[in-house]
């Protein structure tokens, strides 16, 4: 199989299905299609599959992208966007002292420059952007497409860390590691890039304060465990009607949001006195969004959004499936229905059961704004204390 395989099984399956093309002009999807064909015919991986980036990026919805992650290699360094920071979470032994320090530049280019031309490539909100957009630093790839690797030579990280300390970080060019393995295809903002949940529900009681909630994951393979979680959730709400909530679903990339209804039924159904507030970030995504939203649309004032905007916004298209390319493993996400959490619209794409949940929501405007790392537990605990006071007071 050639990568001009590769693309005409993109021609063929998402371009013309994908309803999310629909306002993209054919004359500009052909021209990036050129662009991608003549980097296929000279065989250069790096340069078709940021092709592929940018053609796919342009309806500008998060759910149809290129995942370059088991196709390339990086450097071994793991860059997370921690609110609006590039930070490292993960690297080689050599480097653990500079664990946790922010990134400056690049080859001597700011980041906030780098971000701002990788935003070509990358499908979706701003904040999903910043979250897919992490791997770009590590690829020497994409850094010579974006202008700031000559493609010889050295990498050079500048970073600070929480003191201020400004020093360099210099791989290895030769100790260039599999993407998968330090970027994961469902971005979670773990520091371990194969983290996945060991429980699809964690309990944490506080007493008469109030009780935590935390829902990592919506997605489960077995299609038993995340049910069986949700109705565990839902005994323990109706179980205590008065007691104030705090949801975390930071971190919760989505899955399947039909099977999280009962849990909402079951807060719904408690006091009217009772008082709810839910964690997102940037890594809240699809289903957990949506779940966020039909939440706030049974409890209006009653439930406040804190943490920071999450992935995606209300309106998208979502659905479909993806597509296996024989150039090293890439994978194409591509859509097939459309979601309007909004203003509460379908058309004829969106499936039934997902039409009869739809309801206009508005925005989902954070009411407050707490950014820290979802593995820092002690922080999420004393930040939960200080909610639930100011829920008594």
């Amino acid at each position: 199989m050639s990568m001009i395989h590769d693309l005409e099984e993109i021609e063929r399956t998402v371009l013309t299905t994908d309803p999310s093309f629909r306002a993209i002009e054919r004359a500009e999807m052909d021209r990036h299609i050129s662009k991608a064909r003549q980097s296929a015919l000279l065989a250069s991986k790096d340069a078709f599959l940021l092709s592929m980036m940018r053609l796919l990026a342009l309806p500008r919805n998060g759910h149809t992208r290129l995942i370059p992650n088991n196709a390339i290699s990086v450097l071994p360094v793991r860059f997370v966007s921690i609110g609006t920071a590039i930070r490292l979470l993960d690297a080689r032994s050599g480097y653990s002292e500079a664990i946790g320090s922010e990134l400056i530049s690049i080859n001597g280019v700011p980041v906030r420059k780098i971000e701002a031309a990788a935003e070509a490539f990358l499908a979706g909100t701003r904040q999903r952007r910043r979250v897919i957009g992490a791997i770009l630093f590590a690829w020497p790839g994409a850094l010579v497409r974006l202008g700031v690797f000559s493609g010889g030579g050295t990498i050079n990280y500048q970073i600070r860390d929480a003191t201020g300390r400004i020093s360099e970080l210099v791989p290895d060019m030769a100790e260039l590691v599999p993407g998968s393995a330090i970027y994961p295809r469902n971005e979670h903002g773990k520091a371990d890039a194969s983290w996945s949940p060991k429980t699809y529900l964690e309990t944490r009681d506080f007493g008469q304060r109030g009780l935590l909630l935390v829902l990592p994951s919506f997605f489960d393979p077995g299609e038993t465990d995340f049910s069986n979680a949700v109705c565990e959730a839902a005994d323990c709400v109706r179980s205590r009607p008065d007691t104030p909530l705090v949801i975390d679903v930071r971190g919760n990339t989505g899955g399947n949001f039909l099977r999280a209804l009962p849990l909402i039924d079951a807060i719904r159904e408690g006091s009217d006195n009772r008082r709810v507030s839910v964690l997102v970030d940037k890594f809240t995504f699809s289903a957990a969004i949506v779940f966020v939203a039909i939440l706030k649309h049974r409890l209006g004032a009653r439930l406040s959004l804190i943490g920071e905007e999450m992935g995606d916004d209300l309106t998208f298209f979502a659905e479909g499936g993806t597509l296996d390319l024989s150039t090293g493993g890439a994978v194409v996400r591509y859509s097939s229905a459309f979601h309007d959490w909004a203003e509460g619209r379908i058309d004829g794409t969106t499936p039934k059961e997902i039409a009869a949940e739809i309801v206009p929501v508005g925005s989902l405007e954070v009411d407050r704004i707490w950014i820290a790392n979802s593995e820092d537990v002690e922080a999420r605990d004393r930040f939960c204390r200080e909610i639930f006071d100011d829920f008594h007071a």
